[in-house]
């Protein structure tokens, strides 16, 4: 008797599923953003190494601001991009601390990738941290310290720390004061928790020294006066800013004119040069003797001619100012732009105490200072020796400040150097015994992540990392809360007293914007590409 064949009955309502592709995909995402947070990991803290950034068209970009870098790496894969999106969040929300929270996303991710090897949910795991980070901006803020803006002192020592790990380091004694200065400056009475940086303009300039870097309380162009015999210093100013050409107006089409007669030809030229000489005679009748003109797209914005007019009565022509500039020198001259001839009266100019074109370097610019009602504006002139080290000092004064305008819009201070990292480390291993059920595997993982910044100073400071931690971790256990990690002397001091210190809100931005991607990145379990 033949054997019953066996059937396979297949379960009813229950539906085939791959369980292995969203933990591939989640370990992918996993390992392409952390590759990128290691790329730029070495160049965290005061020792923390520069990198040489080759474009394709071959210009060469030498930092270590982590935006910078980032900005400029090519990133394919979806989940690397959440990283670089991430440091550009921090350099918007708090201008530094952007190769920080990079670092801080990357240590979390791996704390996260242990969590999912012994079976905890994705979502729990991002629910917890969650708590994890409102827990650690909690433990921030108890240990920051109050601030007040008149305190000139303290906002210098900021942006000194901002400016160390820099390549300029070696001149933050000359640029942070002046990063200070620039700020308080344009910080209004009334509004004094926003402050626009776009008051403060960084021009660059070529020779010299970063020493040579000074702040202007005034207006500076990059360009010359444009007249060849027009004056090139002037006292007791009076400035017009003008939106007119004073050139031959050109017809509305394009096309050429054919004049065979010798007289039509001198009728034209007569026709322009009555023109221009308008113009000139009004200037004149107005008393301007400063000439700003707004650079036009149609025709040259001020003709041959008409500087030699302007010449000849004394007055000195800044031309070709771009558009996008004049709103800044609007608001430094508090005044308006002269659209028509008709509105240049005296009434429309601004006075000023001097206006002179000094040199700077290989290149000339005109600087005007002592302005009647100036807006609240300022002027940085930076140098330098060679083109790398001006972006570079660019960017470092642009850290500074945004450091300064941190402070101006939350007055708390925390100490550096790796002192409120391990701080949050202790206080979230203690609060993980608090709690119970998944949330204390995820609250310890957490609070060892934190230590990422500690360790990654201290190994790009020379020193051994699993020793320098774990004494910093012994001397806050026993209550010393601002120890931190000392750079110059290679030891755990008091790094309050070494006057390394830092805004709030960098870190507590850094702290939230790293949990926000991480959680983004551990929600994902699957790429699906769409039709183009």
């Amino acid at each position: 008797m033949a054997p019953k064949a066996v059937v396979m009955k297949k379960p009813q309502g229950q539906a085939y599923k791959d369980k292995s592709k969203p933990a591939d995909v989640r370990a992918s995402n996993i390992n392409a953003a952390k590759a990128v947070s290691d790329a730029i990991r070495t160049s965290l803290g005061p020792r923390g190494m520069d990198k040489m950034i080759q474009a394709g068209n071959g210009e060469v970009t030498i930092t270590n601001d982590g935006a910078t870098i980032l900005k400029q790496m090519n990133v394919l894969h979806p989940a690397a991009k959440m990283l670089v999106e991430l440091s550009r969040a921090q350099d918007v929300e708090a201008g530094d601390g952007t190769t920080s929270v990079v670092v801080t996303a990357g240590a979390l991710l791996e704390a996260a990738e242990r969590l999912l090897h012994i079976g905890i949910h994705p979502t729990a795991i991002s629910d917890a941290f969650q708590r994890c980070s409102t827990k650690a901006v909690q433990i921030l803020t108890e240990m920051s310290r109050p601030i007040e803006l008149t305190d000139r002192d303290i906002l210098i020592k900021s942006a000194s720390t901002s400016l160390n790990s820099k390549v300029v380091s070696q001149q933050s004694s000359t640029l942070a004061p002046l990063a200070v200065d620039a700020v308080l400056k344009v910080t209004e009475a009334g509004q004094e928790n926003r402050v626009d940086l776009k008051n403060i303009k960084v021009i660059r300039s070529l020779g010299g020294t970063i020493e040579d870097t000074e702040l202007v309380d005034g207006l500076v162009f990059t360009q010359r006066s444009a007249g060849t015999n027009g004056p090139k210093r002037l006292e007791k100013a009076k400035i017009g800013l003008i939106q007119f050409c004073i050139s031959p107006p050109k017809t509305d089409m394009d096309h050429n004119v054919v004049v065979s007669d010798y007289a039509a030809m001198d009728r034209v030229l007569k026709e322009e040069r009555a023109y221009i000489l308008n113009i000139v005679k009004q200037i004149k009748k107005a008393g301007c003797n400063v000439l700003l003109v707004q650079k036009s797209i149609l025709r040259d914005a001020v003709s041959d001619l008409a500087l030699h007019f302007l010449d000849k009565i004394k007055v000195m022509v800044i031309k070709d100012i771009e558009r996008e500039d004049i709103e800044f020198v609007c608001k430094t001259l508090s005044c308006r732009p002269i659209a028509s001839l008709d509105h240049f009266v005296a009434e429309s100019l601004v006075n000023a105490d001097l206006v002179e074109e000094v040199a700077s370097g290989s290149n000339k610019f005109v600087k005007v200072t002592g302005i009647q009602n100036q807006g609240r504006t300022v002027s940085i002139v930076v140098r330098g020796s060679n083109k790398l080290v001006l972006e570079e000092a660019d960017r470092s004064i642009h850290d500074a400040l945004c450091v300064i305008r941190c402070l101006v819009k939350n007055r708390a201070l925390i100490a550096g150097g790796g002192a409120p990292e391990i701080e949050m480390a202790l206080q979230l291993a203690a609060h993980s015994n608090t709690v119970d059920g998944v949330d204390a595997y995820c609250f310890r993982a957490y609070a060892e992540a934190m230590e990422v910044i500690p360790s990654t100073l201290a190994e790009n400071a020379g020193l051994n990392p699993i020793a320098t931690v774990t004494e910093l971790r012994n001397r806050h256990a026993q209550g010393e809360k601002n120890a931190g990690i000392n750079v110059r002397k290679g030891a755990i001091t008091d790094i309050l007293a070494e006057n390394v210190v830092q805004p709030l809100l960098v870190s507590t931005a850094a702290i939230t914007l790293a949990t926000e991607t991480v959680r983004s990145i551990l929600k994902i379990d699957d790429i699906v590409n769409t039709i183009t």
